[in-house]
C-alpha cells in the first residue's frame, strides 16, 4: 500500500435543487470517504450556487464545492468511485497540487502574515494645545 501522502484538490458540483442541509450531507459523505481512506481535509471552500455554463442532466444551476486534502494515492480511485455513485454530484475533478503551487501558497501566506498591522498602535506624542484654556487667544 502506498503510504506517501500528497496534496490534492478536488472540485465538484452538487445538484443545486437540494436544500442546504442536503448539500452539507453530500459534502460530509465526501469528507468521510477521504478520512476513512487515510486522508485529512485541509480546507473546505463552499463557492455556493452558480449558473452552469452548459446544462448537465437537464440542470442549469449547481452548488460548487472545493476541497483541499492530503491523502495517499490509493484513495483517489476510491474517491472517484464515490463521486460516480453519488447521483447528487453532477461533475467532479481531482488534481494533484504541484510543488510550485504549494510554494506559491506558502509565500502568499507568509506575505499576508507579514502585512498584518501591529496589534497595538504606537502612542501619539502629546502636543501643546493651540489655544490657552479659558481664553480664545493663541499662545505666543
Amino acid at each position: 500500500m502506498d503510504k506517501v501522502l500528497r496534496q490534492y484538490e478536488s472540485t465538484f458540483i452538487v445538484n443545486a435543487s437540494l436544500d442546504d442541509g442536503q448539500v452539507d450531507g453530500v459534502i460530509g459523505r465526501v469528507q468521510e470517504v477521504i478520512t476513512k481512506g487515510g486522508g485529512t481535509v485541509d480546507a473546505l471552500n463552499k463557492w455556493g450556487r452558480k449558473r452552469l455554463s452548459y446544462t448537465i442532466n437537464k440542470k442549469t444551476n449547481g452548488f460548487y464545492v472545493n476541497l483541499e486534502f492530503t491523502a495517499p494515492s490509493t484513495l483517489i480511485l476510491v474517491l472517484d468511485r464515490a463521486f460516480q455513485l453519488d447521483e447528487m454530484i453532477l461533475r467532479y475533478l481531482t488534481i494533484i497540487v504541484n510543488r510550485k503551487a504549494l510554494a506559491a501558497r506558502a509565500k502568499a501566506a507568509a506575505a499576508a502574515a507579514a502585512a498584518k498591522p501591529p496589534e497595538e498602535a504606537p502612542a501619539v506624542p502629546a502636543r501643546e494645545p493651540l489655544f490657552q484654556e479659558g481664553t480664545g487667544d493663541k499662545k505666543p
